[in-house]
């Protein structure tokens, strides 16, 4: 399998939405970005150490991550984003020692990463179809309609009818169609 390695960009608010958050990606080179959405716990907890709050070094994450630091561990550990299935990243921490894999929610992949240094990768194809452009200037990104929740989904559906967007509502009929098989 070829993997990019990303590099953690930033955390926002989707407009609109407060319960959800966007974390974006970028490959080393900044040249795609890659936005995997969130919900607002998640959001609080890349805030907190953001802001290098102190009471983020006495919290789980940090605490385990210091314990694999102390024991020389931690260079034996990478999260590796695999696959996207109905709107959800799937992510695994990876012991490249042993090569056994478990199972991690992308967006807790991407703060261990944050917080250890723990090197963060994402299958090359999956970046090809997921990714987008990176401008630094952006104002705005672009989500893959496939990486985003049902609810979400729905939410942009209503959203697209109440404003007679009959082409958009179409394609997000057509991509909730598709997950429901």
């Amino acid at each position: 399998m070829n993997k990019i390695k990303l590099v953690f960009r930033g955390i926002s608010e989707i407009i609109g939405d407060t319960e959800m958050g966007i974390i974006v990606l970028t490959d080393t080179g900044s040249v795609r970005q890659l936005s995997i959405v969130c919900d607002k716990h998640m959001e609080e907890e890349f805030s907190l150490r953001i802001a290098k709050t102190p009471v983020a070094n006495k919290l789980l994450p940090e605490v385990l991550c210091h314990t694999l630091w102390s024991m020389d561990a931690i260079s034996q550990f990478e999260v590796v984003i695999t696959d996207i299935i109905d709107g959800q990243y799937r992510a695994s921490l990876v012991n490249t020692a042993t090569m056994d894999m478990t199972a991690i929610r992308a967006s807790d992949g991407v703060l261990l990463s944050y917080i250890s240094d723990i090197p963060l990768y994402i299958e090359e194809k999956l970046m090809m179809r997921q990714s987008v452009p990176f401008r630094e200037d952006a104002r705005g990104m672009s989500i893959p309609v496939n990486s985003i929740s049902e609810e979400m989904l729905q939410q942009a559906l209503d959203r697209a009818v109440s404003e007679e967007n009959y082409e958009l509502a179409s394609y997000l009929r057509d991509e909730m169609k598709r997950r429901n098989r």
